[in-house]
């Protein structure tokens, strides 16, 4: 059993024992611990709060114990019930609550569920903000109303439907050109809320040929609910028999996204941001401002294109909260994670799969060419994703250091875990803010090379551990 304590929320496996794993008791006192940081920040503000989540079996339980903790405490709760992160993101400012919480563990396996929190914006809390509340957890400083000023539930599913309606306002998503288009298109959700969602939106696109797969919100995924081409292989092989146009693939809360191209052959979960970047930063050539920002763990093709359209790009460290914050400093007008998620500043700060689908789907129709050939036109890049499961006697900083020590005579990022740069490939590993593993990227220009380079990182890591 697993749990993860970290300053974005809590995250952990359903059942077991308190405190190591994620239990009612461990909800509730986290439940209790961001209502009363909020109140604290806030006081004497309505005490409001956005709550959504995804349709992961655990969903219904946690989001029960969440509501009626923050009930206790005197909150006015606003459930949006199933529905998506960046759905909830969007509902916060419009509600004008203090803050959310999404119950999700993004592309976690079935057994995993998460409080992702908010802020009064929209927008994951700070490092500083998560900090404080981690305190109030250990310390159980929790204040509790009294009978007369307990809070409210209300229900409220209208906001799927705000969020396509903002989409759809968007100047740069092209409706006419979508429909006109008349993409015959597959969707894979993995069988949670982009099961619903994502229809909708194409729907309101109008695209009219649109094939199911894993799309009845059950919970039940059925396969591994992260993005990668080998959990896609269902969606690649209807897409490549059936004729369509391409395939579209979300993640479990819809923050994250990936194509299937029309021969089956995945569009690369790296390109989804690099592709709409493209086309925003095209649209934009006139604007004083062409930057972009992904992590360091992202593919070099999103600086290839930016440097192409006259920009500069910035990277961050890895977690939407860092970019988002790059993002801000540098005045980037696009920018995300090479994971697939998609942060477009003119509708909100946050990774949206659904904005994604729009500005992609208006970029493939104005290409007027098939998504194979449009992933022709990127610089080929491969990125080997890659972990080593953590035990308790593992000192991570320690072995970070040690690798650290062993390439120093290349250049070298500390920002976000240790990044090495090589000639023309760079290696990242960091310790994962979502699961007890240490991730290794590598990238190079020749997928050999870049698995490669993976493995001889693991090598080290495993001799290193080996020598303690």
């Amino acid at each position: 059993m697993t749990l993860i304590k970290s300053i974005s929320g809590i995250r952990g496996t359903i059942g077991g024992k308190s405190g190591d794993a994620l239990t009612p008791l461990d909800i509730v006192k986290f439940a209790a611990a961001y209502g009363t940081w909020l109140k604290k920040k806030n006081p004497g503000a309505e005490p409001k709060i956005v709550l959504g989540r995804d349709a992961r079996l655990s969903g219904k339980m946690v989001s029960d114990l969440v509501s009626s903790t923050l009930v206790g405490m005197g909150f006015h709760v606003v459930d949006l019930g199933l529905s998506t992160t960046p759905t909830v993101e969007i509902a916060v400012p419009i509600e004008q609550a203090l803050g959310g919480i999404i119950l999700t563990a993004s592309h976690n396996p079935i057994q995993w569920n998460a409080l992702k929190l908010l802020n009064e914006k929209g927008e994951f809390i700070s490092a500083g903000d998560g900090a404080e509340l981690l305190a109030i957890v250990d310390a159980e400083d929790f204040d509790f109303a009294d009978v007369k000023h307990l809070g409210k539930i209300t229900f409220d599913d209208s906001y799927v439907k705000k969020h396509i309606e903002l989409i759809l306002a968007l100047p740069l998503v092209d409706k006419e050109a979508i429909a006109n288009a008349d993409f015959s298109i597959t969707v894979d959700a993995v069988n949670s809320t982009g099961g619903t969602v994502v229809p909708q939106l194409l729907e309101a696109l109008g695209v009219t040929k649109i094939k199911l797969i894993n799309c009845e919100p059950t919970g039940l995924f059925a396969h591994n609910p992260e993005p990668l081409p080998e959990n896609l292989r269902e969606i690649s092989a209807e897409t490549r028999k059936g004729n369509y146009d391409l395939g579209i693939v979300v993640d479990p809360d819809v923050d994250r996204l990936a194509f299937i191209c029309e021969d089956g052959e995945p569009f690369g979960e790296e390109y989804t941001l690099v592709a709409v970047a493209d086309y925003v930063l095209a649209a934009n050539k006139a604007s004083n401002s062409l930057n972009t920002v992904s992590n360091l763990s992202s593919s070099l093709a999103l600086k290839d294109v930016t440097l192409k359209a006259g920009g500069a790009y910035a990277s961050a460290a890895v977690g939407e909260v860092n970019v988002v914050a790059k993002m801000k400093e540098t005045g980037a007008i696009i920018g995300g994670e090479g994971n697939g998620g998609i942060i477009f500043p003119e509708l909100h700060y946050g990774r949206d799969a659904l904005v994604g689908i729009a500005l992609f789907l208006s970029h493939l129709a104005k290409f007027g060419k098939p998504i194979g050939f449009l992933r022709k036109t990127y610089s080929n890049y491969h990125i080997a994703k890659k972990k080593i499961e953590l035990t308790q006697d593992i000192n991570v900083d320690e072995v970070l250091e040690n690798i650290k020590s062993r390439y120093e005579k290349y250049p070298i990022n500390t920002e976000d875990g240790v990044k090495i740069n090589f000639e023309k490939e760079w290696v990242h590993l960091r310790k994962s803010n979502t699961e007890p593993i240490i991730r290794i990227y590598a990238e190079s220009e020749f997928e050999t090379t870049a698995s490669n380079l993976a493995d001889k990182i693991i090598r080290d890591i495993k001799e290193l551990i080996a020598e303690k």
